[in-house]
């Protein structure tokens, strides 16, 4: 299946779907690149859930930014 997203660095990423017993595998292809990176989810996952999982994964291997986390919690000070 491919697919494309306009947020990604890539363009378009073909997406394969392998069962492995109680286990979806998922590839997602870079095709400006070749570039494939490969994520193992429950087949409890829906399938936009398998996506976003193995694109998000390919785009961090591809080295898009990312949002910064949030802060965390400011150090206490102690009187």
């Amino acid at each position: 299946m491919a697919g494309r997203d306009d947020k990604s660095p890539a363009g378009r990423v073909f997406f394969e779907f392998t069962q492995l017993g109680q286990q979806m595998r998922v590839a997602a292809i870079d095709e400006a690149t070749g570039t494939e990176v490969v994520v193992i989810t429950p087949l409890t996952a829906t399938r936009f859930q398998m996506q976003s999982l193995a694109l998000a994964k390919l785009r961090r291997k591809l080295g898009a930014d990312e949002p910064p986390p949030p802060p965390g919690p400011k150090p206490a000070k102690y009187a």
